[in-house]
């Protein structure tokens, strides 16, 4: 078993300064929308909207796109081309953020993620249309690291779960607006405009945050721009886990036997780079830090991985519009914030590893269920219902997730730690899209090409090949929530605790 990690003292925050029980002004009622922290939270949350509002449009506007630009087949690539970038981005802003503080990326996060739109948005053929994305991903990599580690310097631990909850909440409106912009503007103007109004929005959270996050102190300890150097070999680790993944996927989406010589190299590569950038005993559940990161692959790969596909399964094997399909997913985004907002409260703090378990069940079961719309019989909004469950169930596991890696993070360990927990997250993402994709694949699924007219192409096994695994890796995650704290004798004999 590993050496546990010590825990962060209530209401001292990551930097390693204590915080008064109310906060920097002291008094015992102000919450993350008292005066000390209301600029902030508005601020980190905007960055959080933006994120959210590329999520949900893009992913309405993606058959489409992928139609037009003859890449059906590619389709997996452009989501988890966004997530292979994204790991090399997580890494550096928790060496960048431990260093300096997260000002440096977030700025680079944000005008990176404009950028990667922006390619994306003019692209005239799949492949440049990709590397548009991975562009996003570095941004985005970048960006959600340092969020978390403002979490960490910026509130006392109390705070937390609350700041947590506001970062979900940010996603309700993006959720039922998104999908139905992004259709509307997908079938009356053309998909492009979908990602070429997005980088408008950079301009709110840069205003809000900004002028915040500046004021953050630079390294863990406090001082100022001397902190720890950076770590060469943990640079370098992130990128063979990014050039690793990348050609995973590739050979899993061009299934010759050709295909095993990039595979094995990536192989090759992701392999020690997992082993040198998680916390010791992930890969085998060991209690407590390394179990919180599995567990946040397992539940972020299964699900994202299976809804990449609704859209595409609901335009394609049900004919619905692109508005439809994309909106179908719309009230996850309110159980998501709510599932979010019951792990916040203060009397359930005792029970958050139960709910963590009911949150990875609702969300096997919701994946499991989602293939039940290929049958005609069964009405659509079937699958609209139960998606709603699972994003209850992801919004109990996420933000916990988040709470007890903070709990269980020394002060100077904060931002590796935190991109551990992103690594988890984007690794599991990329490896289980390349699953989901070349299976996909593997039955025909390539052959989708009517996704703007709704006629039904491909095969309806393409699509129940990708749901049922993801379904069976979140429910091993129910499993692995049992592994989530040290039991009390160890953390008590470990130094620091």
């Amino acid at each position: 078993m590993t050496t546990p990690i010590p825990r962060v003292p209530r209401d001292t925050d990551v930097a390693g300064a204590t915080a008064p029980a109310g906060g920097p002004s002291g008094g015992p009622e102000e919450g993350v929308l008292g005066r000390p922290y209301r600029a902030l939270s508005i601020g980190i949350t905007s960055v959080v909207l933006l994120i959210a509002f590329e999520a949900t449009a893009v992913g309405t506007a993606m058959p489409v796109a992928a139609r037009e630009l003859d890449g059906v087949s590619l389709y997996a690539f452009a989501f988890s081309g966004y997530f292979t970038t994204s790991l090399f981005g997580m890494v550096l802003a928790g060496q960048w953020s431990d260093r300096r503080g997260p000002l440096g990326p977030v700025t680079a996060g944000i005008a990176s993620f404009a950028v990667g739109l922006l390619l994306s948005g003019t692209a005239q053929a799949m492949w440049p249309f990709i590397l548009g994305r991975a562009v996003q991903g570095l941004g985005g990599g970048l960006v959600i690291v340092s969020l978390y580690v403002v979490v960490g310097r910026a509130y006392p631990e109390r705070l937390r779960p609350a700041i947590m909850a506001a970062f979900a909440a940010s996603w309700v409106v993006p959720s039922i607006v998104g999908p139905l912009a992004a259709g509307a503007v997908t079938e009356h103007i053309g998909w492009r405009w979908v990602f070429l109004g997005i980088p408008a929005l950079v301009v709110l959270p840069l205003a809000l945050a900004l002028p915040q996050i500046r004021r953050l102190k630079g390294p863990a300890d406090g001082s100022g721009e001397g902190g720890p150097s950076f770590d060469r070999r943990r640079i370098k680790l992130a990128f063979g886990i990014s050039l690793g993944a990348g050609l995973l996927q590739y050979a899993a989406q061009d299934l010759r036997w050709l295909s095993l010589v990039p595979g094995v190299l990536g192989a090759a590569l992701l392999v020690p780079a997992v082993l040198g950038l998680l916390p010791r005993g992930t890969y085998r559940a060991a209690r407590g830090l390394p179990s919180v990161v599995l567990l946040r692959g397992m539940a972020a790969g299964s699900f994202i991985a299976a809804e990449s596909f609704v859209p595409l399964m609901l335009v394609t094997q049900r004919g619905l519009s692109p508005t439809l399909a994309g909106f179908s997913l719309a009230a996850g985004g309110v159980t998501w914030a709510l599932g979010s907002w019951v792990q916040s409260r203060q009397r359930l703090e005792p029970y958050r590893e139960r709910l963590m378990t009911l949150g990875m069940v609702l969300v096997a079961a919701a994946i499991a269920a989602a293939p039940s719309v290929l049958i005609e019989s069964v009405p659509v909004w079937t699958l609209a219902a139960a998606w709603a469950f699972g994003c209850f169930g992801m919004g109990l596991v996420i933000a916990s997730s988040s709470v007890l890696l903070l709990q269980l993070s020394a002060p100077s360990e904060a931002g590796s730690n935190s991109a551990a927990l992103q690594i988890s997250d984007g690794l599991s993402n990329v490896m289980l899209l390349a699953l989901g994709g070349a299976a996909f694949a593997a039955l025909g699924g390539g052959t989708v090409s009517h996704a703007a007219t709704g006629a039904s192409g491909g095969s309806p096994a393409a699509f129940a090949v990708v749901f049922l695994p993801m379904a069976v890796i979140a429910l091993v995650g129910a499993w692995v929530t049992r592994r989530l704290r040290v039991p009390d004798p160890v953390r008590a004999a470990a130094p620091g605790m």
